[in-house]
This record gives C-alpha cells, structure tokens and sequence, in this order.
C-alpha cells in the first residue's frame, strides 16, 4: 500500500478514499452540517417544511445536472453554466423545494446566467432545450415543443421564476469562478505544465457546483481543495512545510470539507427526477394537512406534479391586458365612497350642502356634469347674442371662410419672403460646405 506523508504525525492511503474519512474525527456522515453551514442552527427552508435532507441534496444535484446538460445544448460557456448552478443553489437556500418547481427555477437561472455572462439565449430555446432533455432519454423520436396554450403558461413560468430568483437574491447576482484562480495557484505552485493534475483540478472544480460549497466557501479555498483533491489522487507531493495552502488563506479544516463533500457525490444512489417530484409531492400533502389548507389542485401544479410559483391563467398577447381587465371590477371600496358621496348634510339655514365627492366633482372642470352645465351655458349665450346681433348667429366654421383683411395678408406675404430668404441662405450655406469638401480633397 502506497502512502503519502504530509506534515503532520500521521500518514493516509492515496488509493482510498478512506483516508478523508480517517483523518478527521468528525467526518461528514449522512446529511450532517457543518459550523459553515448556514443552516446548522434551523435547517434549510426545505427541511423546516418537513423535506429529508437526502431528498433535497438529490434535488439539488439532478437540478445542476439539468443546467449543465441545457448549457451544453444551447452552447453556453461554462462561466455561464457555472453561474446558473450557483445561481439555482443560492435560490433554494432562500426557498424551498415544496413550494417551486424544480424545473421551472433552472430554467429561469439557465436564461438568467446567459444574460449575466453576455451570453444572452431566447426563452423558447430555453423552454424547447428543456422538453428535449425530458422526452428523449430512453427513445430516438423526438417531438418539438407544441406552441399551444400550454407554451405560453410556461413561458410565463420561467419569466415569473426569473424575478422572484432576482427579488430573493436581492438582484446580488454576482459570481466569482475558481477557473482562473485553479491555473494561477497551479503557476505558483510550479505544476501548470502537469496537465493531468490541471485537468483533474478542472474537472473536480466542475463536479464541486453540484454541491453547495460554493455557497459556504470563498472562491480560493474551493480552488485549493480541487488542486489538494488532484495531488492526493495522483500521488504528486506538494509543499507541507509550511503547508502550500496556507499562502493562499484556506485552512486544512475546509480543504478536507470540501473534499468530502465533492467525493460524496460520486457515492450517491442515482435517483431520477420523476421519483424526486413524487416524493416532494408527498412532503407538500402532509404539510398542507397538519396546517389545515385545502391540498393544492392540478391549477396550481406543473407537468410534473411540482407546484408552480402561480397559478397559470388563460392570458394570451392576443388577449386584453390584465390591467383593462381589472379595471372593469368593482371594488368595495368605490361603493362605500359611492355611498357617502351620497349622502346630504344639511346645515343650519336649512340649505342642502354636498358631500366631500360632489364638491371635487363639482370643482373638477373635466366631469362629465361640468361640462354638460358649460355646454348648457354656451348655448343659451348663443342664443342671446342671435337675438341681440344677427352677425354673431354665424357658427364657428362660417367664420372661419370669411375672407381675410388686408392686415392679414400683409403679414401672410411678409412669412412668405421671410421663408424664401431663409431657402436662399440655406442654399449658400449647402454651397459653402461642397465648396469646402471639395477644395479639402483637392
């Protein structure tokens, strides 16, 4: 058995991956947390609703597989698709499980990453990605997505998903990728031209965004831990006097954390995403039981049994607009105004005085009964001016054809010669300039 030293007492095999668990006392069993996990104390939200932390760990790696696999087809980098996976895992430590689909939140950080990294992708590429990477495994044929009712639900989905990601991350979309800080460490370390060890660094880097510790560690440390992962799987000694990771400020601590985290998945029992939703499905049942609210119906569940972030409605863009729609009801608080509007106070001498409603209504000159009494009054002064004098019986489009005085036309014929000046200067100015053009390529 070969073995590797390192600067402490005690010496580990590096052909097993027992000697993570070996070294440290308090190894990472089954869906324990450690003191950097920020749920340690209450749970994640999806575990405070009664979700198994396996079920959740699983949901979250088949859901960074889907961002991954969704990338990959539309030709997205893989700054892109490592921002969308950080992106989902940050969303889902806000949220829980129970209450969002699965499906719907990846892609909404799938078409949200593409515009972070300037890599912007359609929604309907995103949505028809995602129908092929649900119906084609285990068959050849492939049936495009239908642009049907359905279609428009759920692009309308994925756009709602994509701001409620953004309102629960506080709009802090900002990633920072191990993909540089990997070869620079390797450069200091001297082992940038071993590619073995830099593509396995790579490699381990990519498996590590599966996992939430990109959420619990600094960029750096989950750097390091690829590179100390790599040089214990290919035997390849590094610095240990004093420790090479300590230059870089990670501790042994969090590299071995890590460690554990990224080989655990490599150990998981491989559980697909129907049998997950299923089980979700059943946590929600319960909990909408021991809370005493009616269990949610098909209106308020996806495709997949999944509860979506809101109920699909039958808007279309052909359709009216929501807000012309909402306009048209009528709401309690119009009929209680409409009642008090009317109402009569009436003061001491007798006199009826209107309400707070009537008087603005009076006072506005744009209601409809102010301009009814404005249009009453200027019929009867137009009555009384025909009677009074017989010229001003005209109407308004008669006085318009009379013909003009001879001041007006003095003025009409002086803005036409101030017009043909204004062509004639114009015309000088457009000469100067071709003048000028072509004396400069002279």
């Amino acid at each position: 058995m070969e073995v590797l030293h390192t600067g402490s007492n005690r010496c580990y095999d590096v052909h097993s991956v027992s000697w993570l668990h070996a070294a440290d006392s308090r190894s990472y069993y089954y869906g324990s947390w450690r003191t950097k996990d920020p749920w340690r104390s209450g749970g994640s939200p999806s575990a405070e609703q009664g979700l198994p932390l396996d079920t959740e760990e699983q949901l979250r790696t088949r859901g960074c597989e889907l961002i991954q696999a969704a990338g990959i087809l539309l030709r997205m980098p893989q700054v892109a698709m490592a921002t969308g996976q950080i992106l989902f895992q940050r969303f889902f430590y806000c949220k829980s499980f129970i209450r969002h689909c699965v499906e719907t939140v990846a892609m909404a950080c799938v078409h949200l990453a593409s515009k972070i990294e300037e890599e912007p992708r359609r929604v309907r590429d995103v949505l028809n990605v995602f129908h092929r990477l649900k119906h084609s495994k285990g068959s050849r044929t492939f049936l495009p997505l239908p642009l049907d009712a359905n279609y428009i639900s759920m692009k309308s989905q994925v756009i709602k998903a994509e701001r409620r990601v953004l309102k629960e991350l506080g709009f802090c979309v900002h990633v920072k990728h191990p993909h540089k800080i990997i070869v620079m460490y390797l450069q200091v370390l001297e082992c940038e031209k071993n590619a073995k060890l830099v593509q396995m660094a790579w490699n381990y880097m990519n498996d590590s965004l599966r996992t939430d510790v990109f959420l619990r560690f600094s960029a750096e440390t989950v750097a390091c831990a690829c590179i100390y992962l790599s040089a214990r799987s290919l035997q390849i000694p590094l610095p240990d006097q004093p420790p090479w990771f300590w230059l870089f400020g990670a501790t042994e601590e969090d590299l071995r954390e890590i460690c554990h985290r990224i080989l655990r998945l490599y150990t998981l029992p491989h559980v697909s995403l129907s049998k997950l939703q299923l089980l979700v499905a059943e946590c929600r049942h319960v909990l909408d039981s021991s809370r005493g609210k009616p269990i949610l119906g098909g209106a308020l569940l996806s495709i997949n049994g999944t509860p979506t972030l809101d109920a699909p409605t039958s808007f279309s863009p052909t359709s009216a607009s929501p807000t012309s729609i909402q306009a048209t009801r009528e709401s309690p608080l119009s009929q209680l105004a409409l009642k008090k509007a009317c109402r009569k106070l009436t003061n001491g001498d007798g006199k009826t005085r209107l309400s707070r409603s009537d008087e603005r209504r009076e006072a506005d000159p744009e209601s409809p009964a102010h301009s009814l009494r404005r249009r009453c009054e200027g019929v009867n002064m137009e009555r009384s001016r025909s009677l009074s004098s017989p010229t001003r019986s005209l109407s308004p489009i008669h006085r318009g054809k009379q013909p003009p005085t001879g001041r007006e036309r003095d003025r009409e014929k002086e803005r036409e010669r101030e017009r043909r000046r204004e062509r004639e200067r114009e015309r000088e100015r457009e000469k100067g300039r071709k003048e000028k053009y072509a004396a400069h390529r002279r």
